[in-house]
């Protein structure tokens, strides 16, 4: 399990960002709506105030309201004026007054002649233009003053305009409810995409929760580095995506070492991968065998097809020593056969000198050979399962003991003490492993030696069991001893090397110990010793 372990998150993938999507749309719409709303509101005000001035600046120009403010007498030619300009301008209302503030003209005729209202008409009395808020007899209003001079620059009146506040409101109030309109559907607009968009990228993420890819992920990369096989992937334009950590041991094997290959071409970093014509064809090649810098591996190359497209490629491999030896040594296959196909030589051997005697009618030599051959391997046979209670590795001592006779070699099997059977059957692979290379290599040492004899003694002494092999065989000096157990170090020639290195294994496995005592052209020495506990 990834170590990528986290706890389900409560909202889901979609839930998130359409969560995220109105966050981000509503706080959009809100800043804009303030600012908008502000600026708006300034500005219709800004708008209704110049439009009061304008106003006010036309009536005080007018020549008609100037003649009148220069008679004494109030004719009613201003209010008449002002009020088809109240009538064309939709203003509140348009007041003229003299220079004591006595009105000349008001919406309502019946206050005409008496004293402005509001309080805000002192200013304007004494030449100066300008805008203020303020109650008069029609409520509050926007106002606008300006003084009336005449031809010598006199000031003879004043005039002020108004816009209802109320008026101003409404209108900023319908400028808001549009933006608010406007903004509702901004955000169902964005409610809409949010939705869109998550299902989008929902259905691009097959329908995995962010939690769920990333521990995919972790999976995935742990996986691929501890498989024994070495892997490599590439995207659609050739790009490494992917180098586990046996495909780098294989590689730096054949000499190629490089830290960090990912993102590098394929044809840069392995030029004879042939991952580029998987690429270009689409076609899987299983079970090839490749030269890696004199190293031989068995690759498989296999297309990545995303909808209908290739979009990267992947290959595996292994070394092909390695697939040999675990074939043939690993399993303990090939030591079981070698001693099953030594008793069959020995057997057919004599079956060919029983089949001479009797061609021959020597019929008193036959029983004589039978009953001689018949008591060797019953005493062979009493010998080792007397002392080896194991039927497994009984009879593989059996074989050995043949195969050695084949070999034209001397094998003597000694037990101090009966050997009980083993607990579990992976002790006896491992025993049998430990016990036939040994074997094997004592054996082979032998070549071209006067002396052709080899020693293999157990004993089993408090849960202590003893093996000890020794040979007459070549020796070997010090370098060589302290390399001994290192894979592939031997001085038999080109691929060999595995059998000490797979004893070392193994005893290592059931917490051993092995000591080697050797010297040239005086023979080795082995001596195992594994705690075990019988059955």
């Amino acid at each position: 399990m990834s170590e990528y372990n986290m706890k389900k998150p409560k909202l889901s993938l979609s839930t998130t960002i359409i969560f995220f999507v109105l966050l981000v749309v509503f706080l959009s719409l809100l800043i804009t709506d303030l600012l908008i709303t502000r600026n708006t509101s300034n500005e219709i005000q800004e708008q209704l105030e110049e439009k009061a001035l304008i106003v006010s600046r036309t009536v005080a120009e007018s020549q008609v309201v100037k003649s009148e403010l220069l008679t004494d007498e109030i004719e009613g030619t201003i209010q008449d004026y002002a009020n088809s300009i109240l009538e064309a301008s939709d203003m509140l209302f348009i007041v003229v007054m003299d220079t004591d503030g006595i009105r000349q003209s008001h919406p309502n005729a019946d206050i005409i002649g008496e004293q402005f209202v509001g309080g805000d008409e002192e200013r304007v009395l004494n030449g100066e233009e300008y805008v203020s808020v303020s109650e008069g007899t029609l409520g509050f209003s926007v106002r606008a003053f300006t003084p009336i001079y005449d031809d010598n620059g006199s000031q003879i009146g004043a005039v002020s305009t108004g816009i209802s506040l109320s008026a101003v409101e409404a209108t900023l109030s319908q400028n808001h409810r549009n933006i608010l309109l406007g903004s509702l559907i901004g955000s169902l607009v964005g409610i809409l995409g949010a939705i869109l968009l998550a299902r989008y990228i929902k259905r691009s993420l097959f329908g995995l929760e962010p939690a769920e890819i990333a521990r995919i992920y972790e999976e995935r990369n742990r996986m691929f580095q501890s498989v024994k096989e070495g892997i490599v992937a590439v995207d659609a334009d050739g790009r490494l995506t992917l180098v586990n950590k046996s495909a780098k041991d294989i590689f730096m094997k054949a000499g190629i070492d490089d830290d960090d290959p990912i993102g590098k071409h394929v044809t840069d970093y392995l030029p004879d991968s042939r991952l580029k014509r998987v690429l270009e064809t689409g076609e899987s090649e299983v079970d090839e065998e490749q030269e890696l810098n004199g190293t031989t591996i068995i690759v498989n190359r296999v297309p990545l097809v995303v909808g209908g497209q290739v979009a990267g490629a992947i290959s595996t491999f292994r070394d092909k020593t390695e697939v040999n030896r675990l074939a043939e040594q690993l399993t303990g296959v090939r030591l079981y056969a070698d001693s099953l196909r030594a008793q069959s030589h020995e057997f057919k051997n004599k079956l060919h000198v029983l089949l001479g005697m009797v061609e021959m009618g020597s019929y008193e030599e036959v029983k004589q050979y039978l009953k001689q051959l018949s008591a060797h391997q019953v005493h062979e046979t009493e010998s080792v399962t007397n002392k080896i209670k194991d039927p497994v590795l009984a009879g593989f001592m059996i074989g050995k003991l043949s195969y050695a006779r084949e070999q034209q070699v001397e094998l003597t099997l000694q037990c101090e003490t009966e050997i009980p059977p083993f607990r579990s059957a992976m002790v006896t692979h491992e025993l049998v492993t430990i016990i036939g290379n040994l074997l094997d290599n004592a054996i082979e040492s032998l070549q071209d030696r006067p002396k052709r004899k080899v020693d293999i003694a157990f004993s089993y002494i408090d849960e202590l069991l003893s093996i000890c092999v020794k040979d007459t065989g070549k020796g070997m000096d010090e370098a060589l001893k302290s390399m001994i157990f290192t894979k592939g170090i031997s001085t038999k020639g080109y691929n060999r090397g595995y059998g000490l290195h797979l004893v070392h294994a193994s005893v290592k496995a059931l917490d051993g110990s092995i000591e080697i005592d050797s010297e040239p052209d005086r023979g080795t020495v082995v001596h195992v010793i594994l705690p075990l506990e019988m059955g």
